[in-house]
């Protein structure tokens, strides 16, 4: 086995950093709401603080374990195979939402392990294949792949099965994917986002309201109101753009040097899902715009030495996991603040290693101890 190279510490101190100022904020946003519900301030931080731990490890063991141990059929196909029939088994057994796969007090969430899975078999599988990655044989079974475990995540979490979409379009770009099998691909892409959007009435409301507050287009495309009836099927479809505006308000609050930490007043109650798909919103109020940007600023890095470690990887398996991994994560925090600062449609995503929630901690340490490791071991 080839010797471990030096740390990327640039990588390795912003994401240990990150992860911390998660549990900081974590606190910060929790702890309120935390003592009025369960009589401690703690609850909240003390989960994702053990879910830390635990994200240490694994990121720390995947950071020494050669990523040329991970290029193998064993391991792309297995971890794929595992998500699928958890996807499966969680449509069954949470039956309302889809989301939660609870074993005894053990609570796993298919959608969030899922993207480290779909990140090594692309990176497997297109290297592989690299010289036939516009033949039938190369595309079609890996459209049946990532097509199952997108449209498994998309039935209960749209935004997540988005992310995962953009990451595999990415690698297939650079991998030398043909225009027309893109176009191809986008209008399947574009007609199963239509279905899984008009199927949720809460969904299609989401983005009905973002470009139509009033409903005055829709107004003059359905004057018998058909529907407007239909949004409103979903209580949650009522008002959907309410965290939105609780969210402009906490930014806007926050000013230059923000309110001072634990100080923020939108995280009382008034902001929904404050500590999870919004913790960027109480960032801003009381971190003010040098704290955001400072958030921004890391994951602006955490793409520099991504994209520098894809350029200078000396072969396609490390290439293709890095630029993987890298966009997975940026893609998914670049969505995250562009809902929270209302530059998109609500979509329910949490900001990597920031939000609670210990499988997006879990998911995402994982992905970076592996692309720590391809910064160390796999340039030329």
């Amino acid at each position: 086995m080839p010797q471990l190279q030096k740390t990327d510490k640039k990588l390795f101190y912003a994401t240990v950093g990150t992860a911390f100022f998660g549990l900081v904020m974590v606190y910060s946003a929790t702890s309120i709401m935390a003592k009025l519900r369960y009589q401690s301030t703690t609850h909240f931080v003390v989960q994702q603080g053990i879910a830390l731990g635990i994200s240490l490890v694994v990121m720390l063991l995947l950071k020494r374990t050669h990523y040329r141990n991970l290029r193998s059929p064993a391991v792309a196909f297995a971890t794929v195979g595992v998500v699928v029939v958890m996807l499966l088994a969680v449509y069954v057994m949470d039956s309302r939402q889809h989301r939660w796969l609870r074993l005894g007090g053990l609570n796993l969430q298919p959608a969030e392990l899922a993207k480290p899975a779909i990140v090594l078999f692309l990176a497997y599988f297109v290297a592989q294949r690299a010289r036939a990655i516009n033949d039938k044989h190369t595309i079609m079974p890996a459209l049946m792949a990532v097509g199952v475990v997108t449209l498994g995540i998309g039935m209960a979490d749209l935004g997540t099965a988005v992310v995962v979409g953009i990451t595999a379009a990415a690698v297939f770009f650079v991998a030398g994917l043909e225009k027309k099998y893109f176009g191809v691909l986008a209008l399947i892409a574009l007609a199963v986002g239509t279905y899984f959007v008009v199927s949720k009435p809460y969904r299609l409301a989401r983005i009905v309201q973002f470009f139509d507050r009033e409903y005055k287009l829709v107004d003059r495309i359905d004057p018998k109101g058909t529907i407007k009836n239909y949004l409103r099927r979903s209580s949650a479809s009522r008002d959907t753009n309410y965290q939105m505006e609780q969210s402009k308000i906490a930014v806007g609050a926050g000013g230059p040097a923000g309110l001072g930490l634990t100080h923020g007043k939108q995280k009382l109650f008034y902001l929904p899902e404050a500590h999870t798909d919004f913790i960027y919103a109480v960032i801003c109020e009381e971190l003010g715009l040098l704290g955001s940007l400072s958030v921004l600023a890391v994951f602006l890095l955490i793409l520099y030495r991504g994209l520098r470690t894809t350029l200078q990887s000396g072969d396609d398996f490390a290439r293709y996991l890095a630029l993987g991994i890298t966009t997975i994560i940026v893609v998914q925090a670049f969505m995250n603040m562009s809902v929270v600062l209302a530059m998109g449609p609500t979509k329910g995503i949490p900001l990597p290693m920031i939000s609670s929630g210990g499988n997006s901690l879990l998911a995402t340490l994982a992905m970076m101890g592996m692309l720590m490791n391809v910064s160390e071991n796999g340039a030329q």
